[in-house]
């Protein structure tokens, strides 16, 4: 039996409405609740680890190991609480979703839930690996539409572990031409020359947000450097343990390098200097790429809309990032005839804003700052001034979800991860005005 205060009740009541609206339904509001008090008690549990007093491991000669060991036993006790004991997340092996141009097995044909039949026509990203019933989540809100999980490792040569919600149609689609580089020499064919026989990697991990010190990279050269040929295995491990974490590539004896922001943007299927100029930094460079598109990918998914609007097509993508359905869009040839790009970051913006003027694009950009501030009149006056959407896309932020964000993995009620429900929002305003018209 679950006991809830005044107060509790009525900010949960908040926090839902807050949410999904004030249309919840009570089988809604008692999940959330259920779901607080289940959070609070493991807070609790998590508190109670936590003020241990320091002392305990000063009684042991070696107290660092014994730290290490019980912060180990923590990890695994909150990975317990997250996941549960006979639900892990559960993603398809190979991850190639309704299937990829390079593996056999496509599925052709699937039934979609009559909610989710278009149009519009929605597309909605996520990383894969998220808390325990973050994907049922946002399936349950996204028209029980089942996610296609996919691996962009199928298409380019760094993995990108990503699931997808969409209701457009899964026959006859096709890749972007020409066919990206599949494998790291591939790539970046300099790296050959310098790759040691005992670094097994032909594909890069996930890019990410940041990049390897200066002082990581010295470091392992200083490793590598006492020995002549090749070094003792403890070290090899090292080694490929940080190339992994970091994606570090060889560009010299003994000499590991970061990947460069040109690099990375030729992984992603972004065209050359996509996010050079403007007085960006390399910083503000390698965030925009982290949290973007794998376009070779999405494009495969949207190919099949060149055929459906060869006269072009109107787009609301939301949390645009740089761009990457925009660029996948023209990249397949699909006539951009009007995209409203709401995206909070202005550097990026500013990147979808050159890109726009750099390609000579005939429609209308209209950019916007804040999915929050995309109330029912502001999309009521685009829709009618367009004649409607065709396609909604986007993805919202991962802060909260990602399995590198130690800190403050909340799932969908996280400060970021929460904006998720304005998509939804969104689309159902955008759906619900395609059918009154």
């Amino acid at each position: 039996m679950i006991i809830v205060s005044i107060c509790d009740l009525r900010y949960l009541c908040l926090s839902l409405f807050k949410i999904v609206g004030p249309d919840s339904t009570i089988a809604e509001l008692t999940d959330f609740i259920c779901a607080a008090q289940m959070a609070k008690a493991s807070d609790a549990l998590m508190g109670e680890l936590e003020e241990k007093p320091k002392q305990f491991f000063n009684d042991y000669p070696n107290h660092k190991k014994r730290r290490m060991l019980d912060y180990g036993k923590k990890q695994r006790f909150e990975k317990k609480l997250l996941n549960g004991d006979d639900e892990q997340i559960r993603l398809p092996i190979p991850m190639i979703g309704y299937g990829v141009p390079t593996e056999p097995g496509c599925i052709t044909h699937r039934t979609l839930p009559e909610a989710a039949i278009g149009p519009p026509y929605f597309y909605y990203e996520n990383v894969a690996l998220t808390p325990k019933g973050v994907w049922d989540t946002i399936s349950r809100f996204l028209y029980d539409v089942e996610p296609e999980f996919v691996d962009s490792k199928y298409f380019c040569a760094a993995a990108r572990k990503r699931g997808y919600v969409h209701n457009l149609p899964i026959e006859n689609r096709y890749p972007l031409l020409p066919l990206p580089p599949h494998n790291i020499n591939e790539a970046l064919p300099l790296t050959k020359k310098w790759w040691p026989s005992w670094d097994p990697r032909t594909k890069l991990n996930c890019l990410q947000t940041c990049v390897a010190s200066a002082k990581l990279t010295e470091r392992i050269r200083k490793a590598l450097e006492d020995y002549d040929g090749t070094p003792p295995l403890s070290v090899q491990k090292y080694v490929l343990e940080e190339c992994r974490k970091w994606n570090l590539v060889w560009v010299g004896r003994n000499k590991l390098a970061p990947l460069e922001p040109d690099e990375v943007e030729m992984l992603l299927g972004f065209p050359r200097n996509h996010t050079r100029g403007g007085g960006i930094s390399r910083t503000d460079r390698y965030k925009s790429l982290g949290n973007s598109f794998q376009v070779d990918t999405v494009a495969y998914h949207l190919s099949v809309l060149k055929e459906m609007f060869p006269g072009g097509i109107n787009v609301l993508s939301l949390f645009s990032g740089i761009g990457g359905a925009e660029v996948a869009l023209h990249r397949l040839g699909v006539p951009l005839k009007n995209v409203v790009s709401v995206e909070i970051s202005e550097v990026n913006r500013n990147i979808v804003r050159s890109w726009w003027e750099q390609t000579n694009q005939k429609g209308r950009l209209i950019d916007l700052a804040d999915v929050q501030q995309l109330d029912a009149d502001r999309v009521e006056h685009m829709f009618n001034s367009f004649g409607g959407f065709d396609l909604v896309i986007g993805g919202s932020p991962c802060n909260n979800l990602a399995g590198s964000n130690r800190h403050s993995r909340d799932g969908l009620e996280g400060k970021h991860s929460s904006l998720f429900y304005d998509f939804f929002r969104i689309l159902n305003m955008v759906k619900d005005l395609t059918t009154r018209h």
